[in-house]
């Protein structure tokens, strides 16, 4: 499903927000950064998984709230948390 940079912001805003048990309106979005990724997992691998290693485009989107720092990794047609309390997820 190919999804707009505009359309993962807001996914990974309320995503974020459900895991904190908070509103989204709470949650600043602090930045949305280009980037490469070294591979389909956009560097971002969950437990067994195996991707193809290319060059992957997508955004890096920054997140804070309460004094903390979230980042979610994105694609047009993935999106994942980057190191949620020491651990990566697939979000969709």
């Amino acid at each position: 499903m190919q999804q707009t940079k505009e359309k993962t912001i807001d996914r990974a805003k309320r995503d974020l927000a459900h895991r904190l048990g908070i509103d989204a309106a709470q949650i600043s979005l602090d930045g949305v950064d280009d980037a490469d990724f070294p591979n389909g997992s956009l560097g971002a691998p969950v437990d067994g998984e195996m991707s193809m290693m290319m060059i992957t485009p997508g955004w890096k989107l920054h997140f804070s709230f309460g004094g903390k720092t979230y980042e979610y990794r994105a694609s047009s047609d993935q999106l994942r948390l980057f190191r949620f309390e020491g651990q990566n997820f697939v979000v969709e």
